[in-house]
Order: structure tokens, then C-alpha cells, then sequence
């Protein structure tokens, strides 16, 4: 085995039996199958406890108008002080206290609800709903019109628009703009999150070995290049593997718990009618505890998160992933071999974050209008490429503009490493004296 394979055997091997890699692989699909799966059933979750509203109606309009549910109780109180009610509604076993004024239909602000409690957004919506529907349908019934009720029944539409997107062959295929900018934005965070966790965690491990001067016995054996790349290339892996084990361990955990959790997800379109019918042959009355529209896009999200194109996903992460922290992994290892302790890193670190901010400032700006300018040339320019580059992959993205920004990161990355190399080879000898730009500048002239 070549010289640089056992650097990289080395850092990989003991890299992977540390705890905290152990711990980390088992946390992060955790982690992030919650991330999925947790919204939807904070979602599909309702407040189980029983709530008696008292409703002190001063306008005398909603008699009965607001829907009770299971866990929603309301009593009309007829000729009750609010002040009074106010007092005593605790030991009356009250939630809370309605109190609606008479100037409702003109003044959004005259409802008020009065409790020692913090309602919850399902009580306070399912309320207004409701008073909201009475006052416009009242409203509408000024104008004398015939089958008011059928005729508000039939104008209720709702809208759910898809997106199709149409191939450079013609090709209609469909698109799912929410799951793309959740994809685009997870694989841009992730690359920026590995690339600052893995390259320090390479600076630190040059530092470690310069300062207890075990580089110097290392060196003796190999040459400064071979070593820096062994480290390089052997922490990559590293990441690979723990990115590898998220990913697959994230996707069975996610699999696992729609299937348990939301079985309607894995029905056929056959099933989903079926199930309708069902559903639907029965008497039908408003039911606020159903779920709600938003509900119903989370559902719809986690749904056509099956349309993603994983494959090519996942290789595109691979290679940016892997040029991206190529690219300043190898600086992250020449600050190292600079200095000799961590505090000193700090002066030359902020060349290496501007870059990495910018690009995550961007990917924010790209998940919004992925072919604006901005996007495509921090997409092309290697130092932000691989996070921006990312966040514009699942919205579809022309061929010559992926190979020009692998291309140039290629390269890019063959520039950096060859001037970190020369840095390295000097810097990582150098003890007791404290680095400047000026110094590097002078280590990279050097022959």
C-alpha cells in the first residue's frame, strides 16, 4: 500500500472507532427523522382536554352559532355581567370567559377572549371561523338573494395548483415546488455544515500533531504532500461514511414511521377513493377536528418526497460534498500547520468563512428564484458553488451549467491544494514564532 493509502487508512480507522462518531451516526437519523416526521404529528395531534367557554353575547347574534366539538363546550349566559362572569368563571368550571360585542359586525376587535390560560390557535380559529362564516352569510342575505345557502355551498372552491415542467425534449413531467426548496436547502445546509465540522476538525488534528511534535517522526517516512493529502482524503471519507449511514438509517426511520403513523400515504389511488367513499357515505357535518388544510399539504409533502430523484441527489451531494471540502479542507490544513495553537487560527479563518456565510446567505435567496442571477454565478464560482449549486439541483438545472461548476471546482481545488501544499511543507516545521500573512506569503514564493 502506497504511502498516502496508510495516512488514509490511519485516519480513517481511528476516526470511526472514536464515541463521538458512534454517538453522531446514531443521533443524526434520529434527528432528522424527527425533523419530518414530528411536524406532521404536532399537526394531526388535537388538545384532548375537555374546555367549557362561557359566552357572554352582548350583540345577541350568535345564539348556537359557534359549533361545539368533543373537547369544546360553549354556554350562552343570558343577561350575565361580563364583570361579574369575569370573577367567577374559574370556580364556575370555566376555561375561559367569550365576551362579544355589539359593534362586532363592524369592529374585528370587539371579541375578546378572557381566561387565565393561554388558548391554543386551533380554539381561537375554530371560533372566529365559525363567527366569521355566520357574519358574511348574514350579510349576503341582505341582498334578498334566493338559495343563498346552496349557492355559498357551490361558490366554495378550493384551489391546488400543480406544477408541470417541461423538458428541453418536451418532456411534461411534475414538479413539487415545496419539496424541491426543502431538498435544495437541506443538501446546501448539510455541505456547509460538513465542510466547517470536518475541516476543523482536520486543522485541529494537524495543530494536535505539529505541537506534540509527533509530525516530526512522520515526516521522516513520508513527505509533507503525501501526508496533508493522507489526512485530507482520509477525513473525507470519514464524512462520506457518516453522511452514507444519516442518510440510509434516516430514510428506513422515515419509511417506518409513515407507514405506522400515516398508512393513507402508501394507498394506491384506487385505495384513496375507496377510502373516500367510505368516508363520505356516512352523514356529513362540519367537523373541526378534521384535518386541516395545512395538514393536508404536510401530508401531501412527505408524500412527494417519494418523486424526488434521490439518485441523482444523492451522487450530486457526493461530488460537491467531497470537492467542496477538498477545496477547504486543504486550506483548513495549511492554517493548521501555520500556527501553533487553535487561538491563533482565528486571523486567518475569516478569509474561509466569508465565503461559506455568503454562500448559505445565498442558498436562502436561491430556494426562492433558483435562475436569478445572484443564484447562477454563486452556483459557478467554486468557492460557493457547492452549497448554492445544490439548492438549484432540484428545481432542474442545464446541463453545460453543471459541468462548468464541476469543472471549475475541479480545478480550483487542484490551485488550492497546491499552494496549501507549499505552506504546509513549511509551515508545519515552524514552531515558537507567530504566523503572519506576510510569512505565508513568503512560504509560498519559496521553491
Amino acid at each position: 500500500m502506497s504511502k498516502i493509502g496508510l495516512i488514509i487508512k490511519r485516519e480513517y480507522v481511528t476516526r470511526v472507532r472514536k464515541r463521538s462518531f458512534i454517538v453522531m451516526s446514531v443521533l443524526g437519523p434520529i434527528l432528522f427523522a424527527s425533523l419530518m416526521v414530528v411536524p406532521a404529528l404536532i399537526a394531526m395531534s388535537e388538545d384532548q382536554e375537555v374546555k367549557r367557554i362561557a359566552i357572554v353575547d352582548s350583540s345577541h347574534l350568535f345564539m348556537n352559532i359557534i359549533p361545539e366539538t368533543k373537547y369544546l363546550k360553549f354556554d350562552y349566559l343570558h343577561n350575565a355581567r361580563l364583570n361579574d362572569i369575569k370573577e367567577t368563571y374559574s370556580a364556575g368550571g370555566y376555561y375561559g370567559v367569550l365576551y362579544i360585542s355589539h359593534i362586532v359586525a363592524s369592529e374585528p376587535n370587539s371579541v375578546i377572549f378572557y381566561s387565565d390560560k393561554q388558548p391554543n390557535l386551533a380554539t381561537k380559529m375554530h371560533i372566529s371561523k365559525a363567527m366569521e362564516n355566520y357574519i358574511r352569510d348574514q350579510k349576503l342575505k341582505t341582498y334578498e338573494i334566493e338559495n343563498l345557502d346552496n349557492i355559498l355551498k357551490s361558490v366554495r372552491t378550493r384551489i391546488n395548483i400543480r406544477t408541470i415542467k417541461i423538458t428541453e425534449t418536451g418532456r411534461e413531467k411534475e414538479s413539487h415546488t415545496g419539496v424541491a426548496m426543502a431538498v435544495g436547502y437541506a443538501g446546501g445546509f448539510l455541505i456547509y455544515m460538513f465542510i466547517f465540522f470536518f475541516g476543523a476538525q482536520l486543522m485541529r488534528g494537524v495543530i494536535e500533531e505539529k505541537v506534540n511534535r509527533i509530525v516530526e517522526i512522520i515526516i521522516s517516512s513520508v513527505k509533507p504532500f503525501q501526508l496533508m493529502m493522507g489526512k485530507i482524503i482520509g477525513i473525507a471519507m470519514v464524512g462520506l461514511t457518516q453522511f452514507l449511514i444519516w442518510i440510509v438509517t434516516t430514510f428506513v426511520l422515515v419509511s417506518l414511521a409513515t407507514a405506522v403513523l400515516f398508512p393513507e400515504l402508501n394507498m394506491t389511488p384506487t385505495q384513496q377513493v375507496i377510502s373516500q367513499d367510505i368516508m363520505s357515505s356516512g352523514p356529513v357535518e362540519e367537523n373541526p377536528q378534521a384535518p386541516s388544510e395545512e395538514m393536508d399539504e404536510l401530508l401531501g409533502f412527505l408524500s412527494n418526497l417519494k418523486e424526488i430523484n434521490f439518485a441523482l441527489t444523492l451522487g450530486s451531494f457526493i461530488f460537491y460534498f467531497l470537492g467542496g471540502y477538498l477545496l477547504y479542507g486543504a486550506l483548513f490544513a495549511s492554517i493548521g500547520a501555520a500556527v501553533d495553537n487553535e487561538t491563533d487560527t482565528q486571523q486567518f479563518m475569516l478569509p474561509l468563512t466569508i465565503p461559506l456565510i455568503l454562500a448559505l446567505l445565498v442558498l436562502i435567496n436561491t430556494i426562492n428564484n433558483p435562475d436569478s442571477s445572484l443564484s447562477f454565478w454563486f452556483s459557478i464560482i467554486p468557492f460557493t458553488s457547492p452549497i448554492v449549486m445544490m439548492g438549484r439541483l432540484p428545481f432542474g438545472v442545464q446541463n453545460w451549467e453543471v459541468g462548468l461548476s464541476m469543472a471549475l471546482l475541479i480545478i480550483t481545488f487542484i490551485g488550492m491544494t497546491w499552494l496549501a501544499a507549499k505552506i504546509y511543507r513549511t509551515g508545519i516545521l515552524m514552531y515558537g514564532k507567530k504566523t503572519s500573512y506576510k510569512e505565508i506569503a513568503k512560504w509560498i514564493r519559496h521553491s
